[in-house]
């Protein structure tokens, strides 16, 4: 009778143990998909909060989006991790980003069906390692109640009469900073370090990302700041104001395309294929326009009355991307007068 009762509690003892064991694992239970990205795109007005939702009913499928800082930091954090990759998809990086990210080989190729959809001119990998999924020109945005007189191209841009006047990114880290310095090599070429130098004068900041440098701006730090042709549309939404204008230079306009695309080596391969079929979905990107403020690369999605207040660029400007991402260390070094 003795054992029996010293059984009992014995069973009792594993049973509760092995419960507790149950609990803290489901507490430690990973989601059935990491996604790193930029800050933007978790932010609370980001589409991250409005995608992932739609996904899981979609598919039953959790999904994490982890921040990574902006598109250089997350290309950064990706190859640190690459002999042990904690995400499955790379959402962010951009066509000019993609060779310094294709060479280091940390994306793997998937031929998405809903690519079918996609206009070729955004499908700029033949590889199928980063798929668009929301392209804008570059723009400097003017607050037309701080200044009069905007400038008219880049050239007038570096001129006195708008010394401290003008925010930047860092090239080096963040992907307006090095889509402005790709803009810059279009229409300088080998003579782009000596338009920096002459640009200096002109840059009040240069900030590591573009929420600090855009939070600068609508501050009123400075009337001019780097962002999207679609960055307008915005203050018109939300603001109910036209305040803030694109500026159509001369010169033309660099496009961007952003990018996903599986990670090598991620632990949720097939999770990671349904997650870039339904962010290319019509539905998906229908929440692109309204929260990152870039035009989708599904023309099936509607874009809303507010884009009325973008600037359509009427040309788009051919970049030779070759050694861009080695230069921006140089570009970053003139702006800080070194």
């Amino acid at each position: 009778m003795r054992l029996k009762k010293h059984t009992l509690v014995l069973f009792g003892i594993l049973v509760l143990a092995l419960s507790g064991l149950s609990l803290s694992c489901a507490k430690r239970e990973e989601p059935a998909l990491i996604v790193y990205t930029y800050d933007s795109f978790v932010a609370e007005w980001g589409a991250g909060p409005k995608i992932a939702p739609l996904f899981e009913k979609a598919t039953g499928i959790k999904v994490e989006f982890v921040a990574k800082g902006d598109g250089g930091q997350l290309l950064s954090a990706l190859i640190l991790e690459k002999d042990a990759p904690r995400a499955d998809i790379a959402l962010g990086l951009d066509d000019n980003l993609a060779e310094k990210a294709l060479s280091a080989g940390i994306l793997e190729p998937y031929a998405a069906k809903a690519l079918e959809g996609i206009p070729a001119e955004l499908r700029f990998d033949p590889s199928n390692r980063l798929l668009p999924f929301d392209f804008g020109h570059f723009a400097i945005i003017w607050d037309s109640e701080k200044l009069a007189s905007p400038p008219k191209g880049l050239e007038d841009l570096a001129s006195p009469a708008f010394a401290k006047k003008l925010i930047l990114m860092d090239p080096r880290t963040s992907t307006p900073g090095l889509g402005f310095l790709a803009w810059t090599k279009a229409v300088y070429g080998a003579n782009w370090k000596e338009y920096w130098a002459r640009l200096r004068p002109s840059v009040l900041a240069m900030t590591p990302g573009w929420d600090t440098g855009y939070g600068l701006f609508t501050a009123g730090e400075a009337p001019l700041v780097l962002s999207y042709a679609t960055s307008p549309a915005y203050h018109k939404e939300y603001d109910k104001t036209e305040r803030y204008k694109a500026l159509s230079f001369a010169e033309g306009h660099v496009r961007q395309i952003e990018a996903a695309g599986i990670v090598k080596g991620a632990r949720h391969r097939k999770n990671a294929e349904k997650f870039l079929e339904f962010l290319l979905s019509a539905e998906a990107q229908a929440e692109i326009p309204l929260t990152q403020w870039m035009l989708p690369a599904n023309p099936a999605a509607p874009l809303p009355e507010s884009y009325s207040a973008a600037l359509r660029p009427g040309s788009t400007l051919a970049v030779d991307r070759a050694g861009l991402f080695e230069d921006a260390a140089a570009a970053a070094q003139i702006l800080a007068g070194k």
